[in-house]
């Protein structure tokens, strides 16, 4: 099963090397939570939105990764401001949906083989604790690479859904998500056995 996603475009944000991008993920994510208030998330936000102007991504090609988003923030928004109030519970989501974005940026604009022969390399020096950078490398890429994937399993089935006219019922849309992804882990744990990893000894 292929997870690329990647999205060729002629950008100066396809320019920037692997490496380089999950770094600024990194620091992102870790801004992110040192710097939690409203001004600052939501400048964060529109900053991630340039991004991906400047990364040449047409509306439509972002618009599953938006639903995906929606699907999930708004009832946590909800259930959040139920228990904490409006202003954590925007603060909360305003963070995640940066983070989601930023992640997605990432996968969308880096080849799969660039992203795991970074993760690679910089995980290399674990090796000598027992750990294996390869397994590591490929698990940190499929979760990145697996949020704009749900985000086009998801567009898919609610498409499918509206035909039967069942696409405003949540669990018509979430029990083939489910279904699917469950298919999808347990189809990539046979590829990564075939790989051997398990019996890899760490370099």
């Amino acid at each position: 099963m292929s997870l690329g996603l990647y999205l060729h475009r002629d950008s100066p944000v396809h320019a920037v090397p692997a490496g380089a991008k999950m770094l600024a993920l990194l620091a992102a994510g870790t801004g992110l939570l040192l710097f939690s208030s409203l001004p600052v998330l939501s400048g964060a936000l529109v900053a991630t939105l340039g991004l991906y102007a400047l990364a040449r991504l047409r509306p439509r090609e972002v618009a599953p990764v938006l639903r995906l988003s929606a699907f999930v923030l708004v009832p946590l928004f909800a259930l959040h401001a139920l228990v904490s109030g409006w202003e954590p519970a925007l603060e909360a989501v305003l963070r995640l949906a940066v983070l989601l974005l930023l992640a997605t940026l990432v996968s969308l604009t880096t080849r799969a083989s660039d992203m795991l022969d970074a993760l690679e390399r910089a995980l290399r020096p674990l090796a000598r604790f027992g750990l294996h950078p390869a397994r590591l490398g490929l698990l940190l890429s499929l979760t990145l690479r697996f949020i704009p994937l749900l985000a086009t399993w998801l567009r898919e089935i609610q498409e499918a859904q509206r035909v039967r006219g069942l696409d405003h019922n949540p669990v018509a849309v979430l029990v083939p998500l489910l279904v699917k992804t469950l298919r999808t882990a347990d189809t990539l744990a046979d590829a990564i056995d075939a790989r051997c990893f398990d019996s890899e000894e760490p370099s």
